[in-house]
């Protein structure tokens, strides 16, 4: 029988697991404990917990399938990690430092069927979703490199938006939240934590009816569809007309912010009219928008180029006049492969001129 990763266990999973192998319940709070709050790296340090229940946990379950492949810091303080995974594929997960807080950007599913033309994650096509252990141990792994240096500092905040669809793998996005949420664990607050999507329409109506009070992303980065088409394939399944409808039931659902990506492409999205036309689109909700402009990372390989700074002003500044809140977000790790997916798509083609040599 092969072992599964008990970080794929909510608390109440693993309440049930152990009540249904012999064990009273009060062994889930123990093992919870060590395994979120001393944070051990095997079964056997958990000191309180009985012998028995140690020897079933062994039995069934494993602490690491995930081992560190590549580390990359940058010199402010950004730290993006390859992980290889139990069968050879690799993932990327992303550290940053802000003023607020210690911020991890986690991976979803290895590779990614979305095609947004402009991004490196799409490069390389989805072989298959992560389960929730290991979304959930790209967090302790992250955790305990910064338990090792012992300054104590702790992952705040958590965005989903490494490589991959989240919504595109809900169930196990949504048992994810639920380990790093949890209040006897992790402690992660809801507000702390946000999900990016590229607007599947179909699963934000099952996200507002889920009720959470983590933070919505949607990756627009079009205002009209036949550019959003053009950059990003999804809209051929979910017109902007069907996003938005989504929108509006999310909004009247759970009445909270959502943030709008938009990515800044260099004679693409970039011009006046683009600005003016997200203004009317977003203006009727406006009270609850906030649009983040996003400097383009380059791509090896792409055909888009970062727009400068005076067009990412104009544009600002007509989002701006015309009610609309927004910012501009500058990114974090520009000096170590900083564009979602970078880093893992330049590892696979390293290992594959490896292999043909």
């Amino acid at each position: 029988m092969s072992k599964t990763s008990i970080y794929g266990l909510t608390y109440e999973q693993l309440t049930d697991w152990l009540m249904d192998n012999g064990q009273l319940r009060f062994r889930a709070d123990q093992v919870w404990n060590w395994l979120y709050k001393k944070r051990v790296t095997a079964f056997s340090e958990m000191k309180n917990v009985n012998k028995e229940t140690i020897a079933l946990l062994e039995e069934n379950f494993v602490l690491h399938t995930l081992s560190e492949e590549i580390k990359q810091e940058s010199a402010d303080g950004t730290i993006k990690y390859l992980f290889k995974l139990s069968d050879g594929n690799i993932i990327e997960t992303v550290l940053m430092r802000f003023n607020y807080g210690l911020s991890v950007c986690v991976t979803t599913q290895v590779g990614c069927n979305i095609g947004c033309t402009f991004c490196a994650s799409g490069l390389l096509k989805k072989s298959r979703d992560l389960s929730s252990s290991e979304i959930v141990e790209q967090i302790m792994n992250v955790q305990k490199h910064l338990d090792e240096k012992d300054e104590g500092e702790r992952v705040s905040h958590i965005v989903v938006m490494g490589i991959g669809e989240p919504f595109d793998n809900f169930t196990n996005l949504m048992d994810f939240i639920n380990v790093v949420n949890d209040d006897k664990g992790l402690c992660i607050g809801a507000r702390h934590i946000t999900v990016s999507t590229s607007g599947i329409a179909n699963k934000i109506y099952d996200w507002a009816d889920a009720g959470t009070q983590v933070n919505l992303a949607i990756s627009l980065h079009a205002p009209n569809n036949e550019l959003r088409t053009r950059i990003m394939k999804i809209n051929k399944a979910f017109p902007i007309e069907k996003l938005m409808d989504s929108v509006d039931y999310y909004l009247e659902k759970v009445n909270r912010r959502i943030t709008y990506e938009y990515i800044m492409l260099k004679d693409v999205n970039d011009h006046k009219t683009e600005a003016r036309q997200l203004a009317k689109l977003l203006g009727d909700k406006k009270h609850l928008t906030y649009v983040n402009l996003i400097p383009y990372n380059s791509v090896d390989d792409n055909q888009y180029q970062r727009s400068d700074s005076e067009t990412i002003q104009a544009f600002y500044e007509t989002l701006k006049q015309n009610g609309i809140n927004c910012g501009v977000r500058w990114e974090n790790g520009a000096d170590i492969d900083a564009a979602c997916g970078q880093l893992r798509s330049k590892q696979i083609k390293k290992n594959k001129e490896k292999k043909t040599v």
